[in-house]
Parts: structure tokens; C-alpha cells; sequence
């Protein structure tokens, strides 16, 4: 008896888990489980995965746990902005030294999401039946579910859609036995892999303990023990793996964008061979559910005989599906809109990608189908039902993920190819300790190739791409690079690297006796105090202002918004340029033309000026090449101002015009009565004519 009993045993543990593995191997390959292989992380998302992980690795530990400093610096927040799955970050963490110089654990979480995706989807058909045939096809469409083997391809946490059927299987399982530990380490454990995921889990717990203690399977004391028990847990790991870490001040949009079309169920978006396309918007891709052919092949009947018993439960997934579908409703390649309040917009917003939220519905269909396959018909047909319709199911989805299989399984590598070859960059990464990025932003164009510069020398940077940043710290980070750039006043334990128009500005202030410019390898550089450093070698490559070749012509009423060339001779002191043109910012602003002042005889300039009841005048000095050439007081909104150079002055320090606005009277449009800009205006250039 016992030895029977431990066969069947045995058979119930090897079966998912054979499943999962095969699949596994199916559909992603052996070569992501090298942890030396990185090959398949070099783009798109993943990269940012692995380098967050990789900076995360190298520094020593923080509080809370899972604060990030070097990924960022004054962007920085933690190891779960970076979607480097902070779970496995914390087990491997600890062994970091002992681990090759490059490891990835993103291809064993993968075979972990697709063993436990297994294992679970047998525990929930287990729900339904003793079968054990039965359950392996019901757990294999499970585990063949488009919208999970879709993630594999570039968003690795979300591949855990394991997560949501342990929910399900949770929340439909009788057995209160120990439930409050199963949720609250599930729901702990998914706090550590990824918020959306947490999100829909912690909705199913919420609402299945309500509904729960509304039916009287739980009393009201032990319901409300368990509320505040697993409440705390969630909030406990959210703090120490660094949810909290963005801060105030962080904005996010695309609800609406990021969503379902309601016609993703059924829309194969290439992933089948019979079922075509279906036109859908750009952002319905985060909203992709496509159910599969062998899905719906036993889509015969509809949902409302299931939830009989669980209404809570039925309510939610309406909620779910409503939310997913967003404000900006989809059919196929027909929208309609409806308006939402502004803070509610805002709060949405935080689970921008709301196309996502439909997961929990969309397995809870398929177990709906098979639950009703299998109570439908005898034991002989539903297997004949379920193992056809599990066929289907692989070979149809095959056009979907193959491709994936293909791109997983790229040539081995244990490094990314990098365009940083000059012998310059070695020589840096010994002088610098951090690697700066001007224009400072979340994923600028070149983020991957000086994150991982940085990352293979133990530098910081702010080279870098996050899920959330503080838009308070992005801004305070902005602000601090464009005094810099103003005020020649670079911090000497940092390498810079600046896009044109940002080292445009660093040639016309820059100190060139102490300090490098250069372009290397096509990056523009900018290295304080290399000039006086012993060590550092002669870079015969300098950049001069004069070899930015695009003078002005003459005669030419050169642009100053957002498509204009004149952006390209902003020096100092100006906001981002609008499609009007471009405003002033703070007391003074400086262009710079290289074009030999000699000649340049008159110069025609047409502004807007920031006038108003409460702020009547602007006084303007003007100064070409540091000489007040005209003072202007201008009481009118909008003015031309024609200048005769009668004597153009020459620069002995600058092979071209330079041209300052010295403005006493700036002010902000809120301070004035015109608005909520808190931004010190004064001019507003639209365009300049030399002659």
C-alpha cells in the first residue's frame, strides 16, 4: 500500500515537472541557462536587467536591501526599477565573489517559471479531476499560454505568470489548511519579482479572503488577522527590495495607450498559422492575450455556470478585464473614448501597461474550459478533447515562438561588443570614478554602451535605463549638468560624454588648459583635469568650436524652435525649444555662430518679450563678443530689433560671434500672474537674420 502510494506519488511530482522542463527546452533553448552566456540580454530590455544586476552585484550592500546607488546616481533608486528580479538578486547577491566575473541567473528563472507554471497548472486542474492524463494536457495549455511565452522574448519578471495560477489555485482550493501562510509567502515572494504581478496576486488574496469571510468560511477575527498580517509582509519586502525608493515627484503615462483591444483573445497577432492578424493600434501589444488555437478550439460555452459559487471572484475579473481594456476602448481597429478625472488618470497610470491586468481572466478561462471539458464528457473523450486541443495548442503557437527559440539561442557569449575601443577609455575608467551622461535622462540614445563600459571597470553612472525615475531628482540632474556646461565647473572624479549641441556649449565656456575635449571613437568627451594629469596620455584629436562646420548664411533667417537650425548655436541660458521658438532661462543666455565676425555687418533679431500688467518692461543689454554693443527697454510683447555692427569685434579666445543677453528683469509667469510656469523668462527668440 505504501509503495503504491508512493508511486502515485512520485508519478504526481514527475509528471509537471517533465512538462515544464520540455517545454522549457521547446520553446527557450539550453543556452540561456549558461550563467556565463549573455549573448541573448544584449538588447532591448534585458540589457538593462542584466547591467542592473550586474552594478547591483558589485556594490557593496545598502538599507533597504535592495537600494542601487551606482546604477544612476542621482537617478538611482533600486534593483526593482531596473526589472533585474530582485528575488534572485538577493539569493545570488551574497555569493557574488564566489561567482564568475559574468553570471546571469535570467535563463534559471525562466526554467523556474516554466517548471512551477507546469506544477501549478496540474495543481489547479487538480481541482477538477484525478486524472492524471487529464491534468498533464490541462497543465500543458496552461503552461503553452501565448501571453507568457510572449514575455520570455524581452520582459524576463513577467514571465512569472506562475505567480497568478498558484493565485487562482489558492483562491479556488477548499483547503483553508495553512492558508495564511501559503498567501503570505506567495504573495511575499511576488512582491520580490515584479509590481504588476504583485498587484493582480494581491488582488485575488484581497478578494477571495472577503468573499471568504462573507460565505463564513473564515471568521470575521481570523479575517482580519490575516488582512493586516500579509498587508504587512507585503508592505515590509516592498520597503527593503526599494519600491519606495523613486520618491515623490514621479510621473508616469500611457494608460489608455498600453492597453487590451477587446478582440485580443482571439487576435493571433502572428502567432498562429490558421487565425490572421487582426489591425490593431500601436500599444495594444502590452495588452496581448491571444488564447491559442487548441484554446479555442474548447471555447464552446460561456463563463456564467462556473462562477455560480464564486461571484467575488467574477466581480474582480470584470474589473480586471474593464481596467485592461482602459479608458480608451478597442475593437479590433475601432475605438471610442470616455473621459476620466485627472487623479484618476494619475492613479492608473502607476500600472500604465493595463493591457497586462487581463492575465488572471485570461487563465481563468482556460481552466473554466477545461473544468468544463472534463465534467462535460467521459474520461475517454475529455483526454481525446484536451490532448487534441493541446496539440493544436503547440504546433499552432509554434509560429509565435520559434522565432523567440531562434534569438535565445544566439552564439554564446560571455561580453557584449563595445565601440569603445580607443586605448583612451581605459586609461579614463583609472583616472574617473563615475561616467556622466549630458543631456542627463532615462534612456538616453547611448545608455547600454556606457552602462556597460561602466559596469566592467566598477564605475557609477547616469547612463542608464529604469522603469520609474523621481522626476524631482531627473530634474535637480538636469539643472546641475547645465550649470556645469554654463560655469566651466565640472566635478573632477567624472568623465562626461555630451551630444552635439551639449558640447557645442562645453567648447565656448571650457577651459581648455586643464581640460580635455575631444571626440573618441564618435562620443563627444569632456575630461576635467586631464590635461594636468601625469599619467593621462596626449590626445592629438582636440575639438575646437570652428569644427562644428555649419555657419549661418547670410542673409538667412535662421529658426530658433523646435525644427529650427538655430538650436544649434544656443550656447548658455535657454529652455527646450518649442514650435514657436525658444525662450531665455534665468538672467542671462548666450548663442554662439561660427562664423567669422568680420562679416557680419547688422544683425536682425525678433523675440518675444514677457510683459504683463504686473511686469511691464524688459530691459535687454546685448553683447556680441563681450562688448555691449545695444540696451533695449521693451514694452510690448512682441519686437525686432535691428543692430548695425559698425565695428565687429573679433574673440581672441573664440573663432566665431558670440552674442549675450544680459536680462535684469527675468521673472517667472507665475510670480507675474501668467500661469503656473515657475521657469525665469524674459526673451523669447523666434528668429535671427545676420547680414
Amino acid at each position: 500500500m505504501n509503495f503504491s502510494c508512493n508511486v502515485k506519488n512520485g508519478v504526481s511530482l514527475a509528471l509537471p515537472l517533465a512538462l515544464g522542463v520540455l517545454a522549457f527546452f521547446l520553446i527557450v533553448g539550453p543556452r540561456a541557462l549558461n550563467p556565463v552566456n549573455i549573448a541573448w540580454l544584449g538588447s532591448g530590455d534585458p540589457a538593462t536587467y542584466y547591467l542592473g544586476w550586474l552594478f547591483y552585484r558589485n556594490s557593496p550592500w545598502e538599507f533597504p536591501l535592495g537600494l542601487n546607488p551606482s546604477y544612476g546616481l542621482e537617478l538611482a533608486n533600486s534593483i526593482v526599477f531596473s526589472d533585474s528580479n530582485p528575488l534572485l538578486a538577493f539569493l545570488f547577491k551574497p555569493f557574488s565573489a564566489l561567482l564568475p566575473e559574468t553570471f546571469q541567473y535570467f535563463g534559471i528563472w525562466l526554467l523556474i517559471c516554466f517548471v512551477l507554471q507546469a506544477w501549478f497548472g496540474w495543481k489547479l486542474v487538480a481541482l477538477t479531476t484525478d486524472s492524471k492524463l487529464l491534468r498533464f494536457f490541462g497543465a500543458g495549455l496552461i503552461v503553452f499560454s501565448p501571453p507568457m511565452i510572449l514575455r520570455v522574448s524581452g520582459h524576463l519578471s513577467l514571465a512569472g505568470h506562475f505567480l497568478i495560477v498558484a493565485a487562482l489555485y489558492l483562491a479556488f482550493s477548499s483547503d483553508l489548511r495553512r492558508r495564511k501562510m501559503a498567501w503570505g509567502l506567495l504573495v511575499g515572494l511576488t512582491s520580490l519579482v515584479h509590481a504588476y504581478l504583485l498587484a493582480m496576486v494581491f488582488a485575488i488574496w484581497a478578494v477571495d479572503l472577503f468573499g471568504r469571510m462573507i460565505k463564513s468560511q473564515i471568521s470575521a477575527r481570523n479575517s482580519i488577522v490575516e488582512l493586516v498580517t500579509i498587508a504587512a509582509v507585503v508592505v515590509l519586502v516592498c520597503w527593503q527590495a526599494g519600491y519606495f525608493s523613486v520618491g515623490a515627484g514621479t510621473r508616469s503615462s500611457g494608460y489608455g495607450f498600453f492597453r487590451m483591444n477587446l478582440l485580443s483573445v482571439i487576435d493571433s497577432s502572428d502567432w498562429s498559422y490558421v487565425l490572421k492578424d487582426i489591425p490593431q493600434a500601436a500599444g495594444d501589444y502590452e495588452g496581448f492575450n491571444y488564447l491559442g488555437l487548441g484554446i479555442i478550439f474548447l471555447f464552446v460555452l460561456s463563463l456564467p455556470g462556473f462562477f455560480s459559487k464564486n461571484r467575488h471572484l467574477l466581480v474582480l475579473f470584470i474589473l480586471l478585464a474593464l481596467f485592461a481594456a482602459s479608458n480608451s476602448v478597442a475593437i479590433g481597429s475601432f475605438e471610442f473614448k470616455y473621459p476620466l478625472p485627472n487623479f484618476a488618470l494619475d492613479l492608473f497610470n502607476i500600472f500604465r501597461a493595463s493591457g497586462r491586468m487581463f492575465w488572471p481572466v485570461f487563465y481563468v478561462i482556460i481552466f473554466f474550459l477545461i473544468h468544463f471539458t472534463i465534467k462535460q464528457f467521459d474520461q475517454r473523450t475529455a483526454a481525446a478533447v484536451l490532448g487534441l486541443a493541446l496539440v493544436a495548442q503547440i504546433v499552432d503557437t509554434s509560429v509565435g515562438w520559434l522565432p523567440i527559440r531562434k534569438n535565445l539561442m544566439a552564439t554564446p557569449s560571455d561580453v557584449w561588443s563595445s565601440s569603445l575601443v580607443n586605448q583612451f577609455w581605459h586609461d579614463a575608467s583609472i583616472k574617473y570614478e563615475k561616467i556622466r551622461y549630458i543631456p542627463v535622462g532615462n534612456n538616453s540614445s547611448e545608455w547600454k554602451t556606457f552602462a556597460y563600459f561602466a559596469s566592467q571597470h566598477n564605475l557609477s553612472t547616469d547612463a542608464v535605463y529604469l522603469a520609474r525615475v523621481s522626476t524631482h531628482s531627473l530634474e535637480g540632474a538636469q539643472r546641475k549638468a547645465s550649470e556645469i556646461l554654463s560655469a566651466d565647473n565640472y566635478d573632477q572624479d567624472s568623465l562626461y560624454i555630451l551630444d552635439d549641441r551639449s558640447f557645442r556649449r562645453a567648447l565656448i565656456n571650457g577651459n581648455r588648459d586643464t581640460d580635455l575635449f575631444a571626440r573618441i571613437d564618435g562620443f563627444n568627451v569632456v575630461a576635467p583635469g586631464w590635461k594636468k594629469c601625469s599619467e593621462c596620455r596626449s590626445i592629438v584629436d582636440e575639438i575646437n568650436i570652428s569644427d562644428f562646420n555649419d555657419p549661418p548664411v547670410l542673409g538667412e533667417r535662421v529658426l530658433f524652435n523646435d525644427v529650427g537650425r538655430g538650436v544649434n548655436y544656443l550656447a548658455n541660458g535657454w529652455s527646450t525649444p518649442e514650435p514657436w521658438g525658444t525662450w531665455s532661462d534665468g538672467s542671462a543666455s548666450v548663442l554662439f555662430f561660427p562664423i567669422e565676425p568680420g562679416k557680419v555687418g547688422s544683425v536682425s533679431i525678433e523675440f518675444n518679450a514677457l510683459i504683463s500688467s504686473a511686469h511691464p518692461l524688459q530691459r535687454i543689454e546685448i553683447f556680441f563678443n563681450g562688448v555691449l554693443t545695444t540696451s533695449l527697454t521693451v514694452r510690448k510683447p512682441t519686437t525686432i530689433a535691428e543692430i548695425k555692427l559698425t565695428e565687429p569685434t573679433k574673440s581672441k579666445s573664440l573663432s566665431g560671434l558670440k552674442v549675450e543677453f544680459r536680462l535684469p528683469d527675468a521673472a517667472s509667469p507665475r510670480d507675474i500672474g501668467l500661469g503656473d510656469d515657475g521657469r525665469t523668462l524674459a526673451l523669447g527668440l523666434k528668429a535671427i537674420t545676420l547680414q
